[in-house]
């Protein structure tokens, strides 16, 4: 249910079936629909100043794209458990509980993994994102810093983390 750095995506079965799912109607019935609007938007004339045709052709766009990403990412997953960290670090694929600037009343639990697999249950962050970064290879009790999107850093201590489960 996660990204790791060698590009492997690892999904429960659930995720994997849920995106194969989306891919399926994308490739079929969502093509068939997007080029039906398109045709029927070019049949109203002159093509330059038709809103309808434009936005037809940018939710095609937008659909192919979506379609790229999907099949890179079932052709790189790996459907399972995420393997556990061996030496008990935070990876991805945990539930990780940090307390900022070390004050234990001021804590946040969050999904290291990529946002687009995870249940809404959680809040979720991924691993390539700043705090991500900087909290991947801590262990419980390690104080961590990332980078603030104004340069500053800030400092959290690693209270918990765990594999998540789903």
């Amino acid at each position: 249910m996660t990204q790791t750095s060698e590009s492997v995506t690892w999904l429960t079965q659930e995720a994997y079936n849920k995106l194969k799912v989306e891919l399926e109607y994308l490739t079929g019935p969502a093509r068939t629909e997007i080029a039906a609007k398109i045709a029927a938007a070019r049949e109203e004339g002159d093509l330059r100043e038709n809103g309808g045709y434009h936005a037809a052709k940018e939710e095609q766009g937008k659909q192919e794209l979506r379609v790229r990403q999907l099949t890179q990412l079932l052709d790189n997953a790996k459907v399972g458990e995420t393997p556990a960290s061996a030496d008990g670090a935070v990876a991805p694929g945990m539930v990780v509980t940090i307390a900022f600037d070390g004050d234990e009343d001021d804590t946040m639990t969050f999904l290291l993994a990529s946002r687009e697999y995870a249940s809404s249950d959680i809040e979720t962050y991924s691993p390539q994102s700043p705090l991500g970064t900087g909290v991947i290879g801590h262990k419980v009790g390690e104080d961590a810093q990332y980078e603030l999107p104004n340069g500053k850093k800030a400092s959290v201590r690693i209270l918990k983390a765990e594999a998540y489960s789903a």
